[in-house]
């Protein structure tokens, strides 16, 4: 992929910031999110100019955690406001991290975290099939108490393994994105709509209010990146590539799939929900919405540069014409 003068929208996943095999805690947040900085800067200094998105799936879940044990002491805090919340904070540790790594490169740049909402439509089927993992996996007997004591609904992501669903409605537009697409043509190094922004609906009288939800954000990297223009999506995960058969003994790692290939693949039930497949889907409506030089780059963290000059990772393109 050659370096022009738009920028690359890179998302990365909420594990990306706190490593699956750990607590979580902030300094180990701050941990994660120096060694992902570098990976960043890395592009930087490289020359691409970047527009970066993040999950919040871990964090979010586990600030919804602590609302709910401290219930009987102070008031409780709705969805979009714990989204809200760890936005403004990821946004904030993500921020810190590039700068100092910047400025250890002796580059004259600054990253600045924009709170972004998102829009997403109040009659959104997904408001009544909760879908979307959040938080951190649970056993059996644990999963069993949390929907007991708290009311939530688990799903088992993996055998004996449980994890926090809530609504999941698809992003239909981005409040700020008059801003963003100024200050990212202006070269500005951004951080926007963590956690896949925070979900807003629009009133009868054409206000915005919160709505109790998660955006899958993917989704939201794609439409991001079709409204700034941008002809790359570098979506950053815990996978080397997209694979066929995943975790089968007939998996098969991909290098390569066309628009066709993805959607066929998606019908075919290949890619899981909540983690491979949101990521195909965002591709595809990127692509399908984009120029014909547009590309999505599906690979490693911490393997983005390698994958970038084609050594490794999953490229997405558009169909052949005819």
């Amino acid at each position: 992929m050659t370096r022009d003068a738009k920028p690359i929208v890179i998302a990365l996943g909420g594990n990306a910031i706190s490593p699956p095999d750990a607590e979580g805690n902030i300094p180990q947040q701050f941990e994660s999110s120096r060694r992902t900085a570098a990976r960043l800067v890395d592009l930087v200094e490289a020359g691409y100019r970047l527009v970066i998105t993040h999950g919040n799936g871990p964090q979010v879940g586990n600030v919804l955690r602590r609302v709910e044990l401290a219930a009987h002491e102070i008031y409780p805090l709705p969805l979009e406001t714990c989204v809200a919340d760890t936005q403004g904070g990821m946004g904030y540790m993500i921020a810190q991290c590039l700068n100092n790594e910047l400025r250890r490169r002796g580059i004259a740049r600054t990253a600045s975290a924009i709170v972004t909402c998102v829009e997403v439509d109040a009659n959104d089927p997904a408001f009544t099939r909760p879908s979307k993992p959040i938080g951190r996996t649970h056993s059996f007997e644990r999963a069993a108490e949390y929907r007991t004591t708290f009311g939530w609904e688990l799903s088992e992501v993996a055998p004996g393994e449980f994890r926090r669903v809530v609504p999941s409605p698809r992003p239909v537009a981005i409040v700020e994105i008059d801003l963003i697409r100024r200050l990212a043509d202006s070269g500005e190094l951004l951080i926007v709509a963590g956690g896949g922004g925070i979900p807003v609906a629009r009133l009868a009288d054409g206000d915005l209010v919160g709505v109790e939800a998660v955006i899958d954000k993917d989704l939201t990297s794609g439409l991001l990146a079709r409204e700034i223009g941008s002809e790359l999506l570098l979506i950053a995960t815990g996978v080397e590539r997209v694979a066929l058969e995943f975790g089968k003994p007939t998996q098969r790692w991909l290098a390569r799939l066309s628009v066709a290939e993805a959607k066929r693949h998606m019908s075919a039930g290949q890619f899981a929900a909540g983690s491979m497949l949101p990521k195909i889907e965002a591709a595809v409506e990127f692509l399908e919405g984009s120029a014909e030089s547009a590309r999505v780059l599906i690979c490693e963290l911490n393997r983005m540069t390698e994958a970038l000059a084609g050594a490794m990772g999953t490229w997405i393109v558009p169909d052949e014409p005819g």
